[in-house]
C-alpha cells in the first residue's frame, strides 16, 4: 500500500495487495491509480491505510453465523458519526466494485446486514468531493460564497441531488439523500454584520416555518433586569422565539423570571437555594424542553443552557439564541423534508439521519461537538431512536 500526497493524501494499492480480494477490473484500476482520500468529515478509510483489504468474514468472531452475501465484502472504512466518532463500517464487493455499510454485531453476527451506499468507489469518490464543496462553497458549489437563505439553501439542495441522481441512475441511498436535503440547510444564515451573536437569520424566516402568530417576540418590559446581555435582548425583540418549537415550549404567561425567581414563584419547595446552579439569580428561564428539562439564558453572556431537573445539573445547549432558533428550525424543516425521504427510508435509517441532524447542527453551532462537552441534549435527543423525535 502506498500514500500519495498530491495536496490531498490518498489511498492506493498495489496489485500484490488487491489479490485475491478484488477481482472487479474497474475498482483495481480505481484502487491502484486515483485511490481514496485518506480521510474526510463524512467518512474515513482508515481501515484499509491501516490493514489493507480484510473480509468481514476475517473481522467477526464467529464467521458462520454470518449471512452470505456479507462473508466475502471487504472492511474498507467507516462513516464518521458525531465528535468524528466512527459508526457503521464501510464495505467493497471486491466481484462487483458495490460500496455499501453495516454496523457490525460481533456477539449477533447473524443480525448483520447491508445498506447501499454507492454503485462503486468513484461514484462514492465524487459523492463524498461534491458534499464537501457544498459545505465550504467551493469548487462547482464556489458561486454561492456569500450567499444565504432558503432560496440559496433549496438550489445547492437540488444541484447535489443532481450529482447523485446521476451517480445512481435516479436511485438515492438514503445516506446521500439526507445529505443533500438536510446538510444545506446549514448555509440558511450567515454572521451578522456586527458579530455579537454567531447567526443573523433571514427576516421572517421563523414566521414561515412556524406560522404567523405562532412566534413571539418580547418587549422590554418582558426581561428582568438580570438579562444583562444586550444582543440576547434584541433577538428576542426583533426575532423572537416559536412558542411551540415541537421539542420546546416557550414560556408566554409571565414576564421571563430567572431560574430562582421559578422555583420560587411556581413551584415553591422544590428546589432550595443550595440545590440550583450557581448563579441560578442570572440565569433567565425562557421556557421548557422535554423529559423535565429547563432552557435557560446566561444573562450575562447569552450563553443557552439546560438545566436538567432529574439530574440537577445545567449543560451547554446552544452557543446563543440565534443557534437555538436555528436548532428549532432544523428540527422543524426536519419534519417537512420526512415527507420527501418517506417514512419506511427515515426509520430504516435513523441512524444515518440522527448523524446528519447531529453534524449539520454542528457546522453551525459547536457546541455538542466541543471537547469539554461531555453531554448535549440536542445530540443525546437525536440519536434517541426509541423516543423517535427525528
Amino acid at each position: 500500500m502506498s500514500t500519495t500526497d498530491a495536496g490531498i493524501k490518498t489511498i492506493t494499492l498495489t496489485e500484490d495487495e488487491l489479490d485475491p480480494y478484488v477481482t472487479h477490473a474497474a475498482t483495481r484500476r480505481w484502487l491502484a491509480g486515483p485511490g481514496l482520500p485518506d480521510d474526510g468529515g463524512l467518512l474515513t478509510f482508515e481501515a484499509l491505510r491501516a490493514d489493507g483489504p480484510r473480509t468481514v468474514a476475517d473481522s467477526t468472531g464467529d464467521p458462520d453465523l454470518l449471512a452470505e452475501d456479507l462473508r466475502d465484502q471487504l472492511v474498507i472504512g467507516a462513516l464518521r458519526g458525531p465528535a468524528d466518532a466512527e459508526t457503521e463500517s464501510v464495505l467493497l464487493d471486491g466481484a462487483t466494485g458495490e460500496v455499501s455499510t453495516t454496523y457490525f454485531f460481533h456477539d449477533r453476527p447473524d443480525l448483520m446486514d447491508r445498506r447501499p451506499l454507492a454503485p462503486s468507489l468513484q461514484a462514492l469518490t465524487e459523492f463524498v468531493a461534491a458534499t464537501e464543496e457544498m459545505a465550504a462553497r467551493r469548487g462547482r458549489f464556489a458561486s454561492y460564497e456569500g450567499r444565504f437563505g432558503p432560496k440559496t439553501v433549496a438550489a445547492m439542495s437540488r444541484q447535489l441531488l443532481a450529482v447523485f441522481e446521476e451517480g445512481t441512475g435516479g436511485e438515492i441511498p438514503p445516506f446521500w439523500r439526507m445529505a443533500a436535503l438536510i446538510r444545506p440547510l446549514a448555509l440558511v444564515a450567515g454572521p451578522p454584520a456586527d458579530e455579537t451573536l454567531t447567526l443573523d437569520l433571514p427576516d421572517r424566516l421563523l414566521d414561515q416555518e412556524f406560522g404567523q402568530g405562532r412566534v413571539v417576540r418580547f418587549e422590554d418590559v418582558d426581561f428582568p433586569a438580570a438579562l444583562a446581555h444586550e444582543p440576547t435582548r434584541r433577538f428576542l425583540r426583533d426575532t423572537g422565539l416559536p412558542e411551540d418549537g415541537f421539542l420546546f415550549q416557550l414560556d408566554t404567561d409571565v414576564p421571563l423570571p430567572t431560574l430562582a425567581e421559578y422555583y420560587e414563584d411556581e413551584r415553591p419547595g422544590e428546589y432550595t437555594a443550595a440545590e440550583l446552579p450557581d448563579g441560578s439569580d442570572h440565569l433567565i428561564r425562557l421556557g421548557h424542553l422535554i423529559e423535565d428539562n429547563s432552557l435557560v439564558v446566561d444573562g450575562s453572556t447569552g450563553a443557552v443552557l439546560n438545566w436538567s431537573e432529574p439530574e440537577a445539573t445545567l449543560h451547554a445547549l446552544n452557543t446563543d439564541v440565534s443557534t437555538l432558533a436555528f436548532t428549532l428550525w432544523l428540527l422543524h424543516r426536519e419534519k417537512a423534508i420526512d415527507g420527501t425521504l418517506s417514512h419506511e427510508l427515515t426509520t430504516e435509517a435513523y441512524d444515518q439521519l440522527a448523524t446528519t441532524m447531529t453534524q449539520t447542527l454542528s457546522t453551525v453551532d459547536p457546541t455538542g461537538t466541543a471537547s469539554q462537552a461531555d453531554w448535549h441534549y440536542w445530540t443525546e435527543l437525536f440519536q434517541d431512536e426509541a423516543g423517535g423525535v427525528l
